[in-house]
């Protein structure tokens, strides 16, 4: 079963930093081969979701309050390792940023900025999609929005 816990970027301890940096750059530039400036100095702002079972992080998001990525409070970076996908744990990562944003920000509507190969996983979550598609860092995106 996955453990979720919520940190700021000053609580994090160097290990679950490490990890979190692994994890995404396992993902998002070896997996999907994509060259691009994942620490963008934004971490310092976001509460960090990370997702462990035992000792190894399968899932991690980042979540901002409003005007600090978006207009909206925002959740970014939602990733789950390779080997764990099949067991549904963005869901769980996903609900737990949700609820995190609704605890620490007092928010409900949220906005993603995201791959729109998970359109349906966004959407059963309940996320919308607002406007057109476009490119990030070369892979196709949609803005989408819960409230």
């Amino acid at each position: 079963m996955i453990h979720i816990i919520t940190k700021t970027f000053s609580q994090l301890t160097t290990q679950q930093l490490y990890d979190i940096l692994q994890l995404r750059s396992e993902v998002f530039v070896v997996e999907q081969d994509c060259v691009y400036q994942d620490i963008d100095g934004k971490d310092k702002k976001a509460l960090h979701i990370l997702g462990y079972i035992n000792e190894n992080l399968i899932a991690y998001s980042r979540v901002f309050k409003p005007d600090d990525y978006f207009d909206n409070a925002s959740i970014g970076r939602v990733v789950v390792s390779e080997k764990e996908r099949h067991l549904k744990h963005g869901y769980a990562i996903m609900k737990a940023s949700i609820e995190a944003i609704k605890e620490h920000y007092n928010e409900t509507t949220i906005k993603i900025s995201a791959q729109v190969y998970l359109n349906k996983f966004y959407t059963n979550l309940g996320f919308n999609v607002v406007g057109e598609e476009y490119l990030e860092d070369g892979i196709p995106h949609v803005l989408m929005i819960i409230n």
